[in-house]
């Protein structure tokens, strides 16, 4: 057995409903469902948002009886998995929830963040002209419209899903910010023109509880949970794009298989992308990303931890250091000496990814503080870059640059630099 409780006291983590500025509610779900969020604003640099996640919070003790509740099977010491060196004391879940109350529950807990990071930013919801969600598996195909709908925007603002598991969230903020991104250039609407200048709110919200439960892999079930996060931006004011590049590729083995839960030929094509684009009415966008699906229809099936390691760790290091050689260049090219990469916000997908990602990274040269941020929550694919995000917002100061580095199962990447607040006015 795993020593769990002494790696749990000795990081100090309390439950995120226990947080001091989380406010709690109760959704009325049969006997009530927990709702926490957090809202966070940085007036200096124009930027809020707001985070949080729903159902019980179980901790890697407490974890136990949900995976064999699910499974139906127990879990066995070989199977229990050492979560705290991973960067997980905790996880949100919905065990017993039917999928009519899921559906209401998450467009409820996507309109209310909606709303909240709207107004972190002084915003009315009314005044918002676009939404830009991240989600691995949408509860349902018009989700981004069925929460924007609720939470008061207007309904010529622009609504975008992006479905690119757990890149979802900053492959939108991608979106939203690079006129050049492939995906803007085979779009009828290049949203980056689009939207410069312009109010926008940007998220990963995952329920990922959900399905989960319906997979009898039981790494899933210890790994992920529930959690939401979207910020609030006006592009080319409060963030500006500066370089950046999206990598797509194909995960033959099925380290990380994922139903897709959302309309996608399956088709594969060589020297063609894998998101398709597909734009129903003018304000109506999706970018869907092909899936190593695993067999029989179940949501998700993982090789292992020591599988995704070795995926993600070594094409991440390649985008890395690409972008960050980009970056390098276009200072030398503006004439900025000395500027550096204040910090790095890095999907959480387990710390163990990013440690040895960033030793990579530290032995060419290359240093970005990378911090780990989010052990209340599993890993929550899309949600996990803004969560990040929002929780180092507050350190954050005008002419700030910023990295994003977004992957997920697929396999997917974006990574870019951005500047924060008034320098990117100019």
């Amino acid at each position: 057995m795993f020593e769990l409780g002494n790696l749990e006291k000795d990081l100090n983590v309390v439950p995120f409903y226990q947080r001091p500025q989380v406010q709690l509610i109760d959704l009325p779900y049969g006997q009530g469902i927990p709702f926490g969020f957090e809202k966070i604003s940085n007036p200096e640099v124009g930027i809020g948002g707001a985070y949080g996640a729903w159902g019980r919070s179980y901790d890697n003790r407490s974890l136990k009886d949900l995976i064999e509740q699910s499974t139906g099977s127990p879990l066995l010491d070989g199977e229990q998995m050492d979560l705290a060196p991973l960067g997980f004391i905790y996880r949100h879940h919905l065990p017993g929830i039917s999928d009519e109350d899921h559906l209401k529950i998450e467009i409820e807990v996507g309109a209310r963040l909606l709303q909240e990071a709207a107004s972190a930013s002084g915003w009315r919801p009314e005044d918002v002209d676009a939404v830009l969600i991240g989600t691995s598996g949408p509860v349902s195909e018009s989700y981004t419209e069925q929460i924007a709908q609720l939470a008061g925007i207007r309904e010529d603002a622009i609504k975008v899903s992006v479905h690119k598991a757990c890149d979802g969230s900053t492959g939108a903020l991608h979106l939203t910010l690079n006129p050049d991104l492939s995906y803007n250039l085979v779009s009828q609407t290049n949203l980056a023109q689009s939207l410069y200048g312009k109010k926008v709110l940007v998220g990963g919200i995952e329920g990922l509880s959900r399905f989960i439960q319906k997979s009898l892999d039981k790494n899933a079930l210890q790994l992920f949970g529930n959690g939401a996060g979207v910020i609030s931006l006006i592009p080319g004011k409060s963030m500006e794009f500066l370089v950046g590049d999206t990598q797509e590729v194909y995960d033959e083995q099925g380290v990380l298989a994922v139903h897709m839960y959302y309309p996608h030929s399956g088709m594969r094509i060589n020297g063609q992308s894998m998101v398709e684009v597909t734009q129903s009415q003018p304000n109506s966008i999706r970018f869907a990303g092909l899936m190593h699906e695993p067999e029989n229809g179940i949501p998700v099936m993982m090789a292992g931890p020591m599988g995704m390691v070795k995926l993600f760790v070594r094409n991440g290091v390649k985008i890395v250091r690409k972008v960050y050689t980009s970056y390098q260049e276009k200072m030398n090219q503006l004439g900025i000496l000395g500027k550096s990469i204040e910090v790095g916000i890095v999907h959480h997908a387990n710390l163990k990814i990013n440690s040895l990602k960033a030793k990579q990274l530290n032995s060419e040269g290359i240093n970005i503080p990378m911090p780990w941020v989010i052990r209340e929550f599993g890993n929550v694919s899309a949600a996990s870059n803004m969560i990040a995000f929002l929780r180092e917002l507050p350190k954050m100061k005008p002419g700030d640059h910023i990295l994003f580095d977004g992957f997920g199962a697929g396999t997917y990447y974006d990574v870019f630099v951005v500047s924060l607040g008034d320098q990117a006015e100019g």
